[in-house]
């Protein structure tokens, strides 16, 4: 076989490291952002925090502490007695820090002496923020962390306090150590038994510390079942309670008609009338299901905003949340040392290698940042509707609208508008939020999906709890404003809320 050459063109993309960096950098979230900073800060020495306001001048950085010195002098000299700067020129102009450090010094009252285990710094500080205003001592308190009891710990310390033998102490360690957190015992009493090992223990002393234990605050934990928990908690009740008997009765032989709220059947089996059942319903809801919950306390979720929106004269403002990130610069001093070394040198090229990722680092950064402020407001822009009017008037939207918008690839504004969220007057959402599907109207135009959702909570709360809308009834009411959305559609979007069917939101209360 003759040989032969063939030649092919291709393309290829190569993605340097500054282009990596700053698209590692566009999908980080807040908390995510502020701990690749803060390694970079621990990494890079050429890199430091900028804490100068920007009124601050180099002079009052570098003789910070020699003006305070003169501050803490002149007023201890003075004796409380005001001063007045008459002297033009620079003497005449105290920066924000040395007059936030006079005025804190001259509202406290120096004693002559102090105790003789105590120090200046412990008696008397003048804290100094950035911005140069005078610490609150909220500001000073610093945070110890916070504990959490389990509902095992809440019971055990009970179990402490009450006086049980030494084999019912065992047997109570297992019982709460079998106790779940929605507050349920999780095995049953034999298994206890068999766990303990304890010779000579009977079943009916297991149950009898277990019996003890249900009457542990909360009321009803331990229990073997909804049925029995809620039982125990009525059993606190007086017996001259109304409908007290009435109640223990629907719960302990028709529990399961008392879930799928089959009030109908419930009527012809207890031979009780709608107002009687109505009353049982109101004293039913007064118990709680799930005692564990009244321990354990889920952790608060907090959300840092990226950006922010407000309407000031007239039109939508969107700015960045300062407080996201720390402003970085560059350290001059080791900056410096780059003219004075050389660059063969070990420590020059160690300099100037850092001196390079951290401008790389800050100039994606400032990317970062821009490219999020200019995807915000071309939000803004196109949902004014909803920050005037509510999700009602939200605007159909898909990422490809904002990419054409701002010239930029669609994978990159998922990267933007994931994990960052958007303080507006309505609340924190999330950037995603504000995208979402469309359908048809009547009249040819369209409908976003959040505006549907919005629509349905609007009819679910509206409508009587004795008859609640069907799925089909929504999609028809929909349908006289103009909105054609299928019943599949509707129980869609009902479940994406939360929001149970029609027979299981029906109530006589």
């Amino acid at each position: 076989m003759r040989p032969s050459l063939q030649l092919r063109i291709g393309q290829q993309l190569t993605m340097t490291p500054q282009l990596q960096q700053a698209i590692k950098l566009l999908q980080l979230s807040t908390l995510e952002l502020q701990q690749e900073i803060q390694e970079v800060l621990e990494s890079n020495p050429l890199l430091e925090v900028n804490e100068n306001s920007p009124t601050d001048t180099k002079e009052n950085s570098e003789n910070n502490n020699d003006k305070l010195e003169e501050a803490f002098s002149a007023n201890a000299n003075a004796n409380n007695t005001e001063q007045t700067n008459s002297e033009g020129g620079e003497e005449a102009s105290a920066t924000i820090d040395e007059m936030s450090t006079t005025e804190a010094l001259a509202q406290n009252d120096i004693p002559e002496e102090l105790n003789i285990d105590t120090t200046w710094e412990e008696s008397y500080s003048a804290g100094v923020s950035n911005t140069g205003a005078v610490s609150s001592p909220s500001e000073d308190f610093t945070y110890q962390g916070e504990t959490s009891d389990s509902i095992q710990d809440h019971l055990l310390w009970q179990m402490e306090l009450t006086p049980f033998s030494e084999t019912d102490r065992t047997v109570a360690i297992a019982i709460i150590e079998a106790v779940d957190d929605a507050g349920y015992l999780t095995v049953s009493c034999e298994d206890i038994l068999d766990s303990v090992g304890i010779e000579g223990l009977e079943l009916d002393e297991v149950e009898v510390v277990l019996k003890r234990i249900n009457v542990f605050d909360p009321i009803g934990v331990a229990a073997c079942s909804i049925a029995d928990c809620l039982i125990i908690q009525l059993n606190q009740f007086d017996d001259n309670t109304p409908y007290l008997k009435e109640s223990k009765h629907i719960i302990s032989e028709h529990i399961d008609l008392l879930g799928n709220r089959d009030y109908r059947q419930l009527m012809r089996k207890t031979k009780l009338k709608e107002e009687q059942l109505r009353e049982v319903m109101r004293l039913i809801q007064t118990l709680n299901p799930r005692p564990g919950d009244a321990v354990i306390k889920g952790d608060d979720q907090y959300v840092i905003p990226d950006v922010s929106v407000d309407k000031k004269n007239g039109r939508w403002i969107v700015e960045l949340n300062p407080d996201t990130a720390p402003k970085l610069a560059i350290n001059q001093q080791y900056a410096a040392m780059t003219k004075t070394t050389k660059s063969s040198s070990d420590d020059g090229q160690f300099i100037r290698s850092n001196l390079q990722e951290a401008k790389w680092f800050i100039k994606s950064l400032e990317s970062r940042n821009d490219t999020l402020l200019k995807v915000s407001n071309c939000i803004v822009q196109r949902q004014q509707g909803f920050l005037e009017h509510g999700a009602e008037a939200m605007r159909p939207m898909v990422l490809n609208d904002i990419a054409e918008a701002v010239d930029m690839h669609e994978s990159t504004i998922s990267r933007v508008t994931t994990q960052k969220y958007m303080h507006t007057p309505r609340g924190i959402f999330e950037l995603k939020y504000f995208f979402s599907s469309h359908v048809s109207t009547e009249n040819g135009g369209e409908c976003s999906s959040t505006a549907i959702r919005s629509l349905i909570k609007k009819l679910i709360l509206a409508e009587t709890p004795a008859k609640p809308l069907s799925d089909s009834k929504m999609a028809d009411l929909l349908a006289e404003q103009g909105i054609n959305v299928a019943r599949r559609t509707i129980a869609k979007y009902r479940e994406s809320l939360s929001i149970p069917p029609s027979n299981q939101r029906k109530s006589l209360l």
